[in-house]
């Protein structure tokens, strides 16, 4: 079952790719493994993924522990400042930066392991109250604020649009993303490319393909529905 789910995830982002008059290389499939248990991780590693989000420090550094060393893992999920050092020498990619605290205690612990950390600014586009992230026209001065420390690199944006039963509503909220993307581009500000776009899961990832996402993160889509009783 995996495999077939896999398969079609990965038909479909081939077409929104050529629909979009994109290469599928690139954009990156994020397998949000969140729940899911280190076996069915295996299997997706035996059928060649090599990126996984999670949204629990727990959760990734466990797994961490207990899958090969070649995975890519990405923290997807908020990201509390006194969570920030159990993983901090274990991630590719922080998804979910979204106040000059959190910022200032990735620059702190990343100091002490001497590397810097790639992360991405969170941006609720819709102004959802019950999600995380900043406001659009709170992003420039964040990143402005942020650029000049030493162990981070900004390298794009990060949203999670609504869930809708239609994913044409999203579209705008994409666009929005990726305008907001080319104006800090327009900048040109040291030390920060945004050149990452993560936004899309298993009910909108093809909008978002094309409306420019470089990463998608698709969990239900690959795994099937949660367990969130464990």
């Amino acid at each position: 079952m995996l495999k077939d789910r896999l398969e079609e995830v990965e038909h479909r982002i081939e077409e929104a790719c050529r629909r979009a008059g994109r290469k599928r290389e690139e954009v990156t499939l994020i397998a949000v493994s969140k729940t899911k248990p280190v076996e069915t991780l295996k299997e997706a590693y035996d059928l060649g993924i090599r990126v996984f989000g999670e949204n629990k420090v727990q959760e990734l550094t466990e797994k961490y522990e207990a899958l090969p060393k070649d995975i890519h893992w990405h923290m997807i999920g908020h990201l509390q400042t006194n969570k920030v050092k159990y993983i901090i020498d274990k991630v590719d990619l922080i998804h979910s930066v979204d106040s000059i605290k959190l910022a200032e205690t990735i620059e702190k612990e990343a100091a002490k392991h001497d590397r810097k950390v790639d992360i991405l600014v969170e941006v609720n586009v819709a102004q959802e109250e019950s999600k995380f992230g900043l406001k659009v026209e709170e992003v420039i001065p964040f990143i402005e604020q942020i650029a000049g420390f030493p162990h981070i690199n900004v390298r794009g944006l990060m949203t999670i649009a609504p869930f809708v039963e239609n994913p044409e509503k999203n579209r705008s909220v994409f666009a929005d993303l990726r305008k907001l993307s080319v104006d800090i581009m327009e900048k040109n500000i040291d030390n920060v490319n945004v050149s990452i776009l993560s936004m899309g899961m298993t009910n909108d990832y093809e909008v978002a393909i094309e409306e420019g996402a470089t990463m998608v993160r698709v969990g239900t889509g690959i795994f099937g529905a949660r367990n969130y009783n464990i």
